[in-house]
């Protein structure tokens, strides 16, 4: 009985399924603003996500978006900029990820606010992304699951630049995950 006991509870983490981000239809962009008003866009090319449906029956969200390949539309200056030692920093923070605490599939459907932990520059904090109530009945599937998040890059000890560009970064994802092996 102990056998069969142990058996089983190593098996339960096996019950977590993943899908991974569908990088064709999928799309993460983030804005800063200058101190004269100007809005500065860009995007993470390069990145890894999936959600995972966990045994319990909720899911998590994990992302990691490459620091290394982040664009800034329409200036080649500003990309170099952005990806390096006074801002992202790719070369010793290569990565940043967020990882959800679980959450009711429903979340996806109804909107509302999808809480977790936001690592970047080598600092990890708890924030939160606002998911907008969906536009079909299989988010992430047949429309995009879009999400939005205000982060404070100072409490990220990315300081550089704070007489130019205000504080605040936001982040925009519309995602949806590849279809599911045959």
């Amino acid at each position: 009985m102990l056998h069969a006991a142990l058996a089983f509870a190593c098996l339960l983490p096996a019950w977590a399924t993943a899908q991974a981000l569908d990088p064709a239809r999928s799309r993460i962009e983030f804005e800063l603003e200058t101190r004269w008003g100007q809005t500065i866009t860009g995007h993470f090319p390069r990145y890894d996500g999936e959600v995972v449906v966990l045994p319990d029956g909720r899911h998590e969200v994990r992302i990691r978006l490459a620091t290394t390949s982040v664009e800034v539309e329409g200036s080649r200056r500003y990309t170099r900029f952005a990806r390096g030692e006074r801002f992202l920093d790719a070369e010793h923070h290569p990565w940043v990820e967020f990882r959800s605490d679980p959450y009711a599939g429903e979340l996806v459907r109804s909107g509302g606010p999808l809480y977790g932990t936001l690592s970047m520059h080598g600092v990890s904090r708890r924030e939160a992304f606002m998911l907008e109530p969906s536009d079909c009945a299989r988010p992430a599937r047949d429309c995009d699951v879009v999400a939005q998040g205000r982060v404070l890059r100072t409490n990220y000890g990315v300081e550089s630049w704070r007489w130019a560009l205000t504080d605040d970064v936001n982040f925009r994802l519309r995602v949806r995950l590849q279809a599911p092996a045959p």
